[in-house]
Order: structure tokens, then C-alpha cells, then sequence
């Protein structure tokens, strides 16, 4: 029996002591669970001073562009030189000349008129002149204007007058056998060659004025508001190409609008002058700048006080920006914008000065809503860019 009843009384006490140990035991602390606040990247409110630009695109053209024609017809004995596709030419050069042996004919033709109708002018005169003596001679009352032969008179100053007549345009003709450059240009097509006959008004060739090159920008009526009244200012553009892989730069004037709205893309057209485009009064550009070329414009604008510049992607849809503020709590803000680009929004309401604008995308963001501001990391201090004692 004692070796039955030991076993017992040692299990019996064990239970009693787990017991009291499971009774004394002391409850876990309860904490509540830690929740990071959500990390956020901002940048300072700064409000600026902004020169706006107005961004547009366009292909280069001639102030001036003529079809030149023959205003007298003839045969093609001679071509300059320069009068070939893309050759430049000086005003009044003789770019076409056409057969004027004919020309010439009618010019010693109408000298020949002109000198006889001067003689018959002279006669008559004389003519007059000895009728009024034998009036005279032979009466004392009013001379008749048929006596003095005044209608003769009257009818050979007008065959003189027509024969001036003939002679100027006998010389016009002649001149116009040889057809000249109106200005300075080149030569953008040539219809004729070397023993062509020519008709009167036939097409010789089309040419471009180099002096001044125009450009075509079609402008919103956003874009007209932020460029401002050209009668007030004449704003500068920056024209840009990219020229056998390299971005090259022209300067141009915003001179006029064609006052009349694109009906089908509703835009007006803004005219850019750029003076001299190929070089040939001097070096205005550092390349010159092809008719037919295809450039970017950018168009000095008007100037707008305290405005926040911000990229884009900031704005959200529904056009709030979040904002943190000292105590690193979200704000939703609604904001007046100025205006909005391909990559920044200009903001002129709405942000206060000692907040920072959250640059980084937040999930679903209330006001008041706590984070935590990604601070700027120093640069780490590298081989590369540690400073010697030797070097200060």
C-alpha cells in the first residue's frame, strides 16, 4: 500500500503546484499594435515670378514667292547661269533672255513714226503761221480757228502723242526680252531651256525672295492670351530643328496674326519673321535656315507674379494638390491654376507658404491624414569626391 499511495500523493502535490503557478502567473501586457505612418516625398511651396512661353510648330516659307512669266513672247538665246534649282540671285539680274530681233524692228518703226509725226507737227505749225499773216493781210476782224488751220494743228500733236506712244512701248517690249529678278532670291523651279519658244505670259520659272522668312504658327486662344497684344509688343521667338542629329536655334519676331480664325481647326495663325535666313547679308544665324523646314517655336509670353511652378503629375483629377504641413499632416487643397503645359501646372491660389507639396502618389489621402517626410540624404563622401588638404 506505501508503494501504491507515494506515486499518488507526489502527482497530487505536482497538480497543486502547476495549479498555484498557473494562478500567480501575471497576464501579458496588452500593446497596441504599431502602425507606420504612411512616407511621403515633398518639395517647398516657392513662389516665383514666370516669364510664360507659348509652344508651337511650323514649316518655314518666303515672305515672297513668284511665278515669273514672259511678258512678250520669243525664242530662248540665253540663261543665266544662276537660274537653276536652289541658285541664288541679286536684284534686277538678267535670269532669261528671249530673241528680240523683231523687238528691235518695231523700235526703229516707231522712231521712225515718232520723226514723222514731228515733221508733220513742224509743217503745220508753219502752216498756221503763214495762214494768219494772209488773214491778217487781207482783214481786221477775229481771225477763224478753221483759218488758222487749228484742227490740223490739234490732229498732228495727237499722231506726235501716239507716236511717243508706240516708241515707249516699242522700248518696254524690247527690255522685256531680257527678264530680270525682282529681288534678291533663289530659284525654287525652272520651266524653260535653251531654244523654247516662250508665249506671252508662258511660265518660265518659280522663284523665292531670301530677304525674310515667314512661319505659319497656328495659337489657341489660350496660347493669344498668355502672348499679349502684338500691336504692344513684338515678343521674340526661338525657333529649333534638329539639323543631321544636332538641335540648332534660330531668332525670329512675332510681327502679326492673319486676323482670321482656321474654321476647321479653330485657330488663328501667328506670323514669325526671321530676317536673312540663309546668311547672304552677313552671319545672322549659325546655320542657315531652309525654306520648307519644319521647327519648334518658342514664344516669349506675358510675366505673372507669385506662381507656384509645379510638374504636372502633382495636380490630381479632380484638380487638388496635397500638401503637408509642419506637423506632418496631408492637406487637400484646391487651387487656382494659372495654366498647365505638357509638363508643369502653374498655380497662382490656393497653397500656403510653410507647406510642402507632396510629390510622391498617397492612397486614398484624407485631411489631417499623419506621414512621414522622406528627408534628403547626405551625399556620401567617396574617393571621388572627398576634398584633400593638399587641394584647399
Amino acid at each position: 500500500m506505501k508503494k501504491v499511495g507515494i506515486p499518488i500523493i507526489i502527482l497530487v502535490v505536482s497538480i497543486v503546484i502547476l495549479m498555484a503557478l498557473v494562478i500567480t502567473k501575471p497576464k501579458p501586457e496588452k500593446k497596441e499594435p504599431k502602425i507606420d505612418e504612411f512616407l511621403v516625398e515633398a518639395s517647398p511651396v516657392v513662389f516665383d515670378n514666370i516669364d510664360f512661353l507659348v509652344y508651337a510648330q511650323g514649316s518655314v516659307q518666303p515672305k515672297n514667292s513668284t511665278m515669273l512669266s514672259a511678258q512678250v513672247s520669243g525664242q530662248v538665246i540665253a540663261i543665266a547661269d544662276d537660274f537653276i534649282e536652289g541658285g541664288f540671285f541679286k536684284k534686277g539680274d538678267v535670269l532669261v533672255e528671249l530673241e528680240s530681233a523683231d523687238y528691235r524692228t518695231d523700235l526703229l518703226l516707231a522712231e521712225a513714226e515718232l520723226a514723222r509725226a514731228q515733221a508733220a507737227l513742224d509743217e503745220e505749225v508753219a502752216r498756221g503761221q503763214v495762214a494768219e499773216k494772209e488773214w491778217r493781210s487781207v482783214n481786221t476782224g477775229v481771225v477763224p480757228e478753221l483759218g488758222l488751220r487749228k484742227p490740223q494743228l490739234a490732229r498732228e500733236k495727237a499722231n506726235l502723242q501716239a507716236a511717243q506712244a508706240q516708241l515707249q512701248r516699242a522700248k518696254r517690249n524690247l527690255e522685256r526680252t531680257r527678264i530680270r529678278a525682282p529681288y534678291d532670291g533663289l530659284v525654287k523651279s525652272r520651266n524653260i531651256d535653251l531654244g523654247q519658244f516662250v508665249p506671252t505670259g508662258g511660265q518660265i520659272g518659280e522663284i523665292f525672295s531670301t530677304d525674310v522668312a515667314e512661319i505659319r504658327l497656328p495659337l489657341t486662344d489660350s496660347d493669344v492670351s498668355f502672348i499679349g497684344t502684338i500691336d504692344d509688343r513684338t515678343p521674340s521667338v526661338t525657333l529649333k530643328a534638329n539639323v543631321a542629329g544636332e538641335t540648332r536655334y534660330w531668332q525670329g519676331k512675332l510681327i502679326r496674326d492673319e486676323a482670321v480664325l482656321d474654321e476647321s481647326r479653330r485657330v488663328i495663325y501667328g506670323v514669325v519673321e526671321v530676317q536673312d535666313p540663309y546668311n547672304l547679308a552677313g552671319n545672322a544665324h549659325a546655320i542657315p535656315l531652309n525654306f520648307g523646314r519644319f521647327v519648334s517655336a518658342d514664344i516669349s509670353g506675358i510675366s505673372v507674379d507669385n506662381v507656384v511652378k509645379l510638374p504636372r503629375y502633382v495636380a490630381r483629377l479632380d484638380g487638388t494638390i496635397l500638401t503637408v504641413d509642419e506637423e506632418n499632416k496631408i492637406h487637400i487643397n484646391e487651387v487656382d491654376v494659372v495654366r498647365t503645359d505638357e509638363d508643369f501646372v502653374y498655380i497662382s491660389g490656393g497653397l500656403k507658404a510653410n507647406h510642402q507639396v507632396i510629390m510622391s502618389a498617397v492612397s486614398s489621402p484624407y485631411n489631417g491624414m499623419p506621414v512621414r517626410v522622406l528627408e534628403e540624404k547626405e551625399p556620401e563622401i567617396t574617393p571621388e569626391n572627398a576634398i584633400s588638404e593638399d587641394s584647399i
